[in-house]
């Protein structure tokens, strides 16, 4: 789960982050007033959305007076904010942060990121801050520093000053960043984020180290014992389909393609949309319904990937083990009939009550396309999707 800069920023802050002073508008009005607030004599006014590389895209603006805060807020809230992360369908700006413009001396990096291979927090800065880790990786790899925190005891006061020298920072500031991150860390594990990045973290004019940018995610896992990480989740920064499947305890991640996908395990999941893709077509998500899939969660799951207009073809593979065939083709069945599929609909069942599952789906008379093995499930699920579009084509 992501959440909006000012809200990461609000979690640094009470850790002894230094953050700009800002404050949130939902109207130009309430952004004028903000800047009275917070006052100086320039700000900052930034598109609240999940997504980086904003400036790029317009979503980041520089502002001197009343007239250009409210000039510039009004031309982002509404309309959707499109950058290389979000994709062609943009991200909707409903919320803006102003904040005080600041004096920047230097730009630095700072990131924390769960490694799953080295089961460690693994903490990335770089002296090249304002640019995409990918770029600085690209452009000027020597300037990455690395170092892994042991979980058992936690990130030690040594390893951030190490840090710190290896930014090249003056000793005058030495302390300042040790303290920055040992607060970011501290928020990264006390909050359960499987990422936290600062770019820029930047050196003013005046000496200060302050967090000019902030991104976190956090492990929905755990957003359980974490109902204040809860309450932050803005659902309309995300995939709709994705929101939906969700919050009925399924695990969907939508794509761009015309085959949606119900599928039992993400191994199994990932094996089905490779064959898809093999066989000439494009998989529209990744739908893992689970162990234990009932007739009622088998509807469901049939609902989320309907919910996306682009699917023209369903494909349902399921290998049961703990699962069983006959309960998932009576939720094939319960869904044609419920929920109304109104295009091809391919199904391979394999495993516990096979025989079951598929003299159901026989006896249903309803019109489903079997298939036997993996490779013969994608071959008739691009054959129909490619047979539909032909007749959409027609009509």
């Amino acid at each position: 789960m992501d959440i909006h800069e000012y809200q990461a920023k609000e979690l640094l802050a009470r850790h002894g982050v230094h953050v700009p002073r800002g404050g949130l508008a939902y109207s130009p009005e309430q952004a004028t007033y903000r800047a009275r607030e917070i006052g100086g004599a320039k700000w900052v006014l930034k598109a609240q959305v999940h997504s980086g590389a904003r400036g790029k895209a317009g979503g980041i603006k520089l502002c001197s007076n009343d007239e250009e805060i409210s000039n510039a807020a009004e031309a982002m809230l509404g309309r959707k904010l499109v950058t290389q992360q979000t994709g062609p369908r943009g991200k909707l700006i409903s919320r803006l942060y102003l904040e005080e413009a600041v004096d920047i001396a230097q730009e630095l990096y700072l990131g924390f990121v769960l490694d799953r291979k080295e089961e460690r927090v693994m903490i990335v800065a770089s002296a090249a801050g304002g640019m995409e880790i990918e770029d600085i990786s690209e452009k000027q790899p020597d300037s990455i520093i690395r170092a892994t925190v042991d979980p058992g005891v936690g990130m030690q006061g040594f390893q951030a000053r190490e840090i710190a020298f290896g930014l090249g920072l003056e000793s005058s500031l030495i302390g300042k960043a040790t303290e920055t991150i040992l607060g970011c860390y501290q928020v990264f594990r006390d909050y359960d984020a499987s990422m936290l990045e600062i770019n820029p973290l930047v050196v003013t004019r005046d000496g200060s180290l302050v967090a000019l940018d902030a991104k976190m995610s956090f492990d929905e896992n755990a957003l359980f014992r974490r109902p204040e990480i809860s309450e932050l989740r803005d659902k309309s920064q995300e995939d709709p389909r994705e929101t939906f499947a969700s919050d009925r305890g399924l695990s969907y991640v939508g794509l761009d393609g015309n085959i949606g996908c119900i599928i039992n395990g993400a191994g199994l999941a990932m094996a089905t949309m490779d064959m898809i893709k093999i066989a000439g077509g494009e998989p529209a998500n990744f739908l893992d319904i689970g162990g234990g899939a009932s007739p009622e969660r088998v509807a469901k799951s049939f609902r989320a990937v309907l919910g996306d207009k682009q699917v023209e073809t369903i494909l349902v593979n399921i290998f049961a083990g703990i699962n069983r065939c006959d309960w998932v083709a009576e939720g094939v069945i319960k869904a044609i009939r419920e929920v109304g599929v109104d295009v091809p609909l391919v199904v391979r069942l394999s495993g516990t009550k096979v025989e079951e599952g598929r003299k159901i789906l026989a006896d249903s008379g309803e019109s489903v396309i079997v298939a036997d093995t993996l490779a013969e499930a994608a071959e008739k699920a691009v054959a129909a999707w490619r047979e539909a579009t032909k007749n959409k084509k027609a009509a």
